[in-house]
């Protein structure tokens, strides 16, 4: 009897085996480890393109995170208290995202700055500091064409408040 016992548990260990191996090669292209290009139809088709060219926003839409300012109704007002947190997480975000251009203390002296055509602005300056919080606000969003990206993409609508707040900091 020991014998069918030892035969059982050797076809039970090369089927458990088998199914741990299957399980093993499932979880590498389920988490794409082995990556396969499939044939898709929808890549050869002319819509499926680069884009070049997109389009532009609905006119109605509101961002997720909601409306950043109401167009046509002048610069917006600033909802986010200037508290310590609002500080801190704004001197971290201007360190990652504004200081290669304008450098750590705003004064527009970043590590890039030397190498741009169109210097950053100062933003101790009073020129800067005189703006309304929604102008700046405004300025971060949407940038300026050929000195500044707009940062809308990288930032929430939360973020650039904090930069807002932070950058009042600097004078």
């Amino acid at each position: 009897m020991s014998t069918s016992w030892n035969v059982i548990l050797k076809r039970l260990g090369v089927v458990f085996a088998v199914v741990l191996v299957l399980f093993g090669i499932t979880m590498l292209f389920t988490y794409d480890v082995i990556k396969i290009q499939w044939v898709s139809f929808m890549g050869l088709s002319p819509a499926m393109q680069q884009m070049e060219h997109p389009l532009p926003v609905a006119t109605e839409s509101i961002p997720i995170e909601g409306p950043a300012f109401i167009p046509n109704e002048g610069a917006p007002k600033n909802p986010v208290l200037a508290d310590q947190a609002s500080l801190a997480r704004g001197a971290e975000l201007f360190q990652v995202n504004c200081s290669v251009c304008h450098g750590l203390g705003g004064k527009g002296d970043g590590t890039v700055a030397s190498f741009l055509h169109n210097k950053p602005a100062d933003l101790t300056s009073p020129a800067v500091q005189f703006l309304s919080d929604g102008a700046i606000f405004l300025t971060i969003t949407n940038g300026i064409p050929g000195f500044m990206p707009a940062l809308n993409e990288n930032l929430t609508v939360r973020e650039r408040w904090d930069v807002v707040n932070f950058v009042r900091t600097l004078k």
